[in-house]
């Protein structure tokens, strides 16, 4: 199968790391990737700002690209949300491209159903679910649905030798990021994400991972400015870590 490799704006910028880790584990587990040159944003952070017109031509643009690909894969949460449930909309059509569009953990988990042992990394790390990620995507089970749970994230950071993976107290509860939230409703975004972060260290971590840079970056900032020690990583980091 041909994997076309989608990298967010955001993370290429931000977090080029998170890109290159996500690359270099695709490819350690055998997979056929390629990196779409003149790949751009999705067109979420303008879709989110209520200028949904201007997420168009971006959108046209991520179908023709990705459309040869047999999957989409990407180092994010929100932005495989975005691309998968709302591309078909905005276009006014079916989107194949949008509905291959997977987030690295549950390709991983699901597709590829990776079962050997990855890299290393003998740490104890608070896992945070990102509110996309459970419930758009499905990466873990809501606490609010009465059902069986489940954690892909988990699953695969098990993969990992010597890691101690832990969850914080409201497993899933949002860290207050949330893109034009934090922008427009900063005091509430803000106690939110410390609340978020105080959380996570009473259960002794000394990491906190998940599946999208943009919660961590914001209790990273969180952490910094309260001078939390705490450090934080992205999953597909420590998956990838020691291979």
């Amino acid at each position: 199968m041909r994997i076309g490799l989608f990298i967010p704006c955001y993370v290429d910028a931000v977090f080029p790391e998170v890109g290159v880790a996500t690359y270099k584990l695709l490819r350690h587990l055998g997979l056929d990737v390629t990196y779409p040159q003149k790949q751009t944003c999705c067109g979420q952070p303008m879709a989110n700002a209520g200028f949904e017109k201007q997420a168009i031509p971006l959108a046209e643009k991520f179908e023709d690209l990705f459309k040869d690909f047999d999957y989409v894969v990407a180092p994010s949460v929100s932005c495989t949300a975005f691309v998968r449930i709302n591309y078909s909309r905005l276009l006014n059509h079916e989107c194949e491209t949008a509905k291959r569009c997977m987030d690295v953990v549950e390709f991983l988990h699901d597709v590829v159903k990776v079962n050997r042992r990855l890299g290393t990394f003998p740490h104890k790390v608070s896992l945070h679910n990102s509110c996309h990620g459970v419930r758009e995507l499905g990466l873990s089970s809501p606490s609010e649905h009465h059902e069986k749970k489940f954690n892909k994230i988990k699953d695969l950071l098990q993969l990992v030798d010597g890691i101690d993976v832990v969850e914080p107290e409201r497993p899933d509860e949002c860290c207050g990021f949330g893109g034009m939230f934090s922008v427009e409703e900063t005091a509430v975004s803000a106690q939110m994400g410390l609340d978020k972060v105080e959380r996570h260290i009473q259960t002794g971590a000394e990491y906190i991972s998940g599946p999208d840079c943009s919660c961590l970056m914001h209790m990273a900032g969180v952490a910094r400015k309260q001078g939390k020690k705490i450090e934080f990583k992205h999953v597909v980091e420590i998956l990838a870590a020691g291979l």
